[in-house]
This record gives structure tokens, sequence and C-alpha cells, in this order.
């Protein structure tokens, strides 16, 4: 588990084993992540923002990460989810402007290319919805 976390990153035992235990749900708004627990009776009343920079968490907005030395539950528990962490990176991307790297992209292998199977050249689905192609004009 370590591995996963940034070099920085030092969280007590109680609050790693909570990241990843608790019942967390994950969206992510204008690159932001808010993080839900839905552990609690009333999840509503348990969701954060998290804010990432250079795929790190750095701020959450709970009452525990401004009290407490070191990073709360809601941050580790995106440390700890790389997938997350890198979807958030590249929509922080394009929010500014950019463009996300695909030249270097490895495909899951959910996400093989399957166009050859295809009639008239159409791309697959795994293909537009990972940026290699994008569908013909009508």
């Amino acid at each position: 588990m370590d591995q996963l976390l940034p070099a920085d990153f030092e969280p007590t035992n109680r609050v790693l084993k909570r990241a990843q235990y608790e019942a967390f749900a994950f969206s992510v708004l204008d690159g932001d992540i808010r993080v839900r627990n839905e552990s609690h009776e009333n999840p509503a009343t348990h969701e954060y923002l998290v804010t990432a920079v250079d795929g790190i968490p750095v701020i959450c907005e709970c009452p525990a990460d401004a009290t407490y030395e070191g990073p709360c539950k809601h941050r580790v528990a995106v440390a700890i989810r790389p997938r997350i962490l890198e979807f958030v990176t590249k929509v922080q991307v394009v929010a500014d402007g950019g463009t996300t790297a695909t030249d270097h992209y490895e495909p899951a292998e959910s996400d093989r290319c399957e166009c050859e199977e295809l009639n008239d050249g159409f791309p697959c689905w795994n293909c537009v919805r990972t940026g290699r192609k994008t569908l013909p004009e009508t």
C-alpha cells in the first residue's frame, strides 16, 4: 500500500485503514474530486471536495484535514486509487485548454481495439472513448 502513497504522505494507521474499508463514492467536478462516505446513515452529510495538484490530493474541505496533522481519510482514499487520480489529471488538462497525451496510451485488456471487426472503417467504442479515433462526420 505504501507504494501507492506519495512520498510526503504519512497517514496514521487508523486513517489508512479507514480509507481502505469505508464505502467511498467518488465524483469528478471541474477537476476536483467529491468524496462521499456511503458508510454513514446519511451519506449526503458526509461528502467533501478534495483538490488534487499534479496527481496528489493536497487539500480536503473536511474538518479533520484542517484540524489534524497528516492527510485525512478522504485524501488518502483518493491517493490509494490511482485510476481516479489519473482521470482527474486528464480532466484538469482538458479544462485548462490543453490536450491529453494519447501517444503513450497503454490499453487495458477491456480497452482492446476491435476496429478491424467493424464495417466501413467505423471505429470501435474503445477507440472513441479513449480518444484514439473519432467518429466519422455524417
